[in-house]
């Protein structure tokens, strides 16, 4: 039996809103319908998430299960996936048309590559905003240098579901993906990915990602239950990325590169939520500060420290309300008086105007 070039794998909770904008744009793909199968792995919907994959038999296979997040979602869905190639899409996610002839370009012109990620289109459903997201150094990158490693953990945006697609057998030694990872499987499973067979990053923006308020992982409400199950989360990969990066052969200084921003992020969670010494938290800020940023002006520096200098003066939970504050009242467009920072991922952004889908 030949193998399809493509398995298309939609993950899907409760995404009935979005669902049939996600299938139908991969429908639409500019190459032959037999070049590409379509999962779809429902993770235990309970809205109309069933009834929406159903009816497009036999083009789209349906497959449910149990619901137990991202990472029970791809280890469940790999397996069944026929295509020498598999592309992730969440089901709230769609795609332009020419985005699976891209990728099939992209691994045809780099057959050692493991996997491919791209620049996206971002779009938030409650502001109507959407920008153009694209990673300014393009090109081939692996985990064996310090260089590759930085590439990965200032690109890793680019990497995630719905813009990242990875050769069947490179995900045969990258399962299972530990399923404490309910959201961020994606950026496990790239980390695995990349460390196993390099990657191509290309300019282009081929997806168009959507910003809502059911999102698991990006989301605005300061809502306690679901910041501490993001830091659950963030917690388990940066405690299980090490060890299966090592096994893959990355190296130490590697590793460290890439867990880094994980364990910061995780620290500063657990500040918000659970407070601790305000020395903690300047330590994480300071730590965050200089991941982040690669060069910053002098004002930009004084701004900084006299806001490093609030941490030591306040508990942490005192100084997050404060920050989350400040930024929902728009402060940000203040800070532009003291100059903006160069910052460590160079990312070219800019607005653009998206169609409404059906």
């Amino acid at each position: 039996m030949t193998r399809p070039a493509f398995t298309v794998l939609i993950d899907t909770f409760n995404h009935e809103r979005f669902l049939h904008d996600a299938i139908v744009s991969v429908l639409e793909q500019d190459l032959p319908a037999a070049d590409a199968e379509i999962l779809v792995v429902d993770d235990g919907s309970t809205d109309r998430t069933p009834a929406i994959a159903r009816a497009f038999a036999p083009r789209v296979r349906y497959l449910r299960k149990e619901n137990g997040g991202q990472a029970s979602a791809f280890n469940f869905g790999i397996p069944e996936a026929q295509g020498e190639i598999v592309a992730f899409l969440d089901g709230d996610d769609f795609w332009k048309k020419n985005k699976l002839t891209a990728v099939r370009d992209a691994f045809a012109a780099n057959p050692q590559a493991g996997a491919v990620g791209h620049g996206i289109v971002q779009t938030d459903t409650e502001r109507g905003e959407s920008s153009e997201l694209m990673p300014v150094h393009a090109g081939t990158f692996d985990l064996r240098t310090p260089q590759g490693a930085k590439t990965f953990r200032n690109y890793m945006c680019f990497m995630g579901t719905s813009r990242v697609a990875i050769r069947r057998t490179v995900l045969e030694r990258v399962l299972p993906i530990p399923e404490g990872l309910v959201v961020e499987a994606d950026e496990f499973m790239s980390g695995l990915a990349v460390a196993y067979g390099g990657a191509v990053l290309l300019p282009e923006a081929l997806t168009y990602y959507r910003i809502h308020a059911d999102n698991l992982y990006q989301f605005r409400a300061n809502d306690a239950s679901r910041i501490r199950k993001k830091m659950n989360v963030i917690a388990c990969l940066a405690r299980e990325w090490p060890t299966r990066l090592a096994a893959a052969g990355v190296g130490p200084e590697e590793i460290e590169i890439i867990v880094a921003p994980t364990r910061s992020m995780a620290t500063r969670m657990r500040l918000m939520l659970d407070g601790g010494w305000p020395w903690e938290t300047y330590l994480a800020e300071r730590a965050e500060l200089q991941l982040a940023y690669r060069r910053m002006g002098l004002g930009y520096r004084l701004y900084k420290e006299a806001v490093l200098t609030a941490a030591l003066l306040m508990p942490p939970r005192w100084f997050y309300r404060l920050r989350d504050w400040y930024s929902a009242n728009g402060m940000r467009r203040f800070r532009g008086v003291v100059g903006e920072p160069e910052r460590t991922a160079a990312i070219i952004e800019r607005p653009v105007e998206v169609s409404p889908k059906r």
